[in-house]
């Protein structure tokens, strides 16, 4: 199998660590090499965040180049919008609609960009856009958001639902299993 790229992006605080634990569990579960990198940026202050996972046969690097990856999934548009470039020609960007400003639109030395995606899709992107932020608070926790948007991924693999699940109850402390599967569930059946 040739080596396939997802990138997720996002926003520190927002759980992009599980969600790469999440997806690479699941993914050496069904018996892929894998690699996993991740790049923090001020990820404590709200900064970006971006998590490399490759996988195949036989997987050398974690780094995701430019025009690369088959999956950008984005916590955040902005987010989206910023690493939309790293996809290759027929992939698919797997966005939440929430919008967390950053620091120069909270100082109010910039505005945050108007129709984000809309722009993206003039663009040719393939856009899922997805209102992760509902789903999670619908599954009891906002800060489940990571786990709608790896279910939402979910529908794209041809691996069977409940090894997903078994990969999340693999993953997060037993008190939070429930929430989460309500989570992934939520993501994957939206």
């Amino acid at each position: 199998m040739e080596t396939k790229s997802i990138m997720i992006v996002g926003v520190g605080g927002q759980g992009s660590l599980l969600a790469s634990k999440l997806l690479g569990r699941v993914l050496m579960n069904e018996g892929y090499d894998v690699k996993v990198s991740e790049v923090h940026g001020m990820s404590q202050r709200g900064g970006s965040v971006v998590t490399y996972v490759r996988f195949g046969d036989k997987v050398y690097s974690p780094i995701i180049e430019e025009g690369e990856a088959d999956f950008v999934i984005s916590f955040e548009k902005l987010e989206g919008a910023r690493w939309a470039h790293c996809l290759k020609k027929g992939g698919k960007l797997i966005v939440n609609t929430q919008q967390i400003d950053p620091m120069p639109v909270i100082t109010g030395a910039a505005a945050y960009p108007e129709n984000i995606l809309d722009e993206l899709t003039s663009k040719g992107l393939d856009i899922d856009a997805i209102d992760a932020l509902s789903l999670a608070e619908e599954a009891g926790s906002s800060k489940a958001v990571n786990v709608v948007l790896m279910g939402r991924l979910a529908k794209y693999f041809h691996i069977d639902y409940a090894k997903w699940e078994k990969a999340l109850e693999e993953s997060v402390k037993p008190k939070f299993i429930d929430l989460n599967k309500k989570a992934l569930s939520l993501g994957y059946n939206c």
